[in-house]
């Protein structure tokens, strides 16, 4: 009988053993499926912010030239995702932008006497993140592409930076597109 015993818990085990494999592999399979799904969700966001981004331009009242400078810088920066944020730089949004571009974007408006003013949520949304880039654009005079997208990633003085050529580069090849 007790050999019985022993046999009967020892066969119990196995079979315990192998729901917890089969399952295990079940929860495994079910996690690259999430993945996966998290993936094409993503995509389609993408696909969604894209088409809005495309749909839209003629609300942000920007000229053809600039606007297609823009898309590229936006495709560059978030790939036009409004909900991009990279953690290690605290860039947020569309065009990726940090507290000290709002910080100097508000500097600027103070000296231009305007009442308007840009909180560090509003880098979350598309419209106002362009009126930031529009007025920092012209603030600071920036007229070809290269000074746009070079200032634009490297602050003010950014033709100066070689850091920034590789960036431009990027930018130059999404409008060669």
């Amino acid at each position: 009988m007790k050999y019985f015993t022993h046999t009967f818990i020892g066969i119990i085990i196995i079979i315990l053993f192998g729901v917890i494999l089969n399952k295990t592999k079940q929860l495994e399979q079910f996690e690259q499926l999430e993945h996966k799904l998290e993936h094409q969700i993503d995509s389609l966001r993408l696909e969604i912010d894209t088409l809005i981004w495309e749909q839209e331009m003629w609300y942000y009242n920007i000229d053809n030239n600039t606007t297609h400078l823009l898309s590229a810088i936006m495709f560059v920066e978030s790939s036009y995702n409004d909900s991009a944020y990279v953690a290690s730089e605290d860039a947020v949004g569309c065009l990726q932008i940090r507290k000290c571009m709002v910080k100097d974007v508000n500097r600027i408006l103070r000296r231009q006497k305007s009442d308007l003013r840009f909180s560090y949520d509003d880098r979350w949304n598309r419209h106002k993140s362009i009126k930031m880039f529009d007025i920092y654009c012209k603030h600071y005079g920036l007229i070809t592409a290269e000074e746009i997208a070079r200032c634009w990633n490297g602050g003010p003085s950014g033709m100066q930076n070689k850091m920034t050529a590789g960036y431009w580069e990027k930018v130059k090849n999404q409008l060669d597109i």
